[in-house]
């Protein structure tokens, strides 16, 4: 287990190095999970490049820091990471709010990005109103007051069907997450807005989105995808916003495609 102080907090992360010659990807994942979501993905890359994964304070077993925060918090705390790693130039692969700091990131600290991999995410997600609707559900009755509706967004129905172990199983980990860190995230993409830095994006980039995604359907990452110059955009079928733990064998398949297109090796 690795663990690092940044910024006043204490970051769990872990790193699977690969050959000097090789890209290192970093994973950042979404809200309510930790970076064992990644597990079928990075399993598939070992060995293909550096791997780079964390829990974003309040979540996992990072520590919970100071909520509410803002978005600069995170990205931040993931800059603070790659500076103690001696790691720049990397490919950053973010999932719903790991896309915000993906772009955050990107826009903040140029230097340590090489790529972006936006997986089922947005410049902005949401909006004011909807967010302080599950804040005040929170808040009153726990994250238990959200989970059913967030697995409905966040799986198929037929992942519902075929995979009611994995599914209960994803459940727990986000029943078992910090409120407060939970709430101070919430707060942190409510308030965070992208729109200006999308089309001041100079690197590589793709944006994917799963074909039932029920928290950033496809109209709102292709919305994204056209600010962004020149990114690419893919559509994964049979797949809601986490690919990752849905279909991560397209996923892998789709960043290969990307790093060969981008000339990263």
């Amino acid at each position: 287990m690795q663990f690092v102080k940044v910024n006043d907090v204490t970051l769990h992360y872990q790193v699977i190095s690969a050959a000097e010659d090789k890209p290192t990807i970093v994973f950042s994942n979404s809200l309510g999970t930790d970076f064992r979501i990644w597990r079928d993905v990075i399993v598939r890359l070992v060995g293909e490049c550096s791997i780079v994964m964390y829990d974003k304070r309040g979540h996992g077993l990072s520590d919970v820091g100071k909520p509410p925060y803002k978005m600069d918090d995170h990205v931040n705390d993931l800059a603070g990471l790659l500076d103690h790693l001696g790691v720049s130039n990397a490919v950053i692969c973010g999932l719903s709010v790991g896309g915000l700091i993906a772009q955050g990131l990107n826009f903040l600290r140029p230097d340590l990005v090489r790529a972006m991999i936006l997986c089922d995410t947005a410049a902005k997600i949401g909006n004011d109103d909807m967010w302080n609707e599950r804040l005040e559900i929170v808040r009153e009755h726990g994250l238990a007051g959200i989970v059913d509706a967030n697995m409905k967004r966040w799986f198929t129905p037929a992942f519902h069907e075929n995979e009611p172990a994995m599914l209960e199983g994803i459940a727990n980990m986000f029943l078992r997450m910090p409120v407060e860190g939970f709430i101070g995230t919430m707060i942190s993409i409510r308030d965070a807005d992208l729109r200006g830095a999308a089309p001041q994006t100079k690197v590589p980039t793709i944006c994917i989105v799963g074909e039932e995604d029920g928290a950033t359907p496809p109209a709102v990452m292709l919305e994204t995808a056209k600010m962004i110059p020149e990114a690419r955009y893919e559509v994964i079928k049979n797949c809601a916003h986490i690919p990752c733990v849905e279909q991560p064998e397209m996923l892998v398949e789709i960043i290969k495609a990307f790093f060969a297109d981008a000339g990263i090796k």
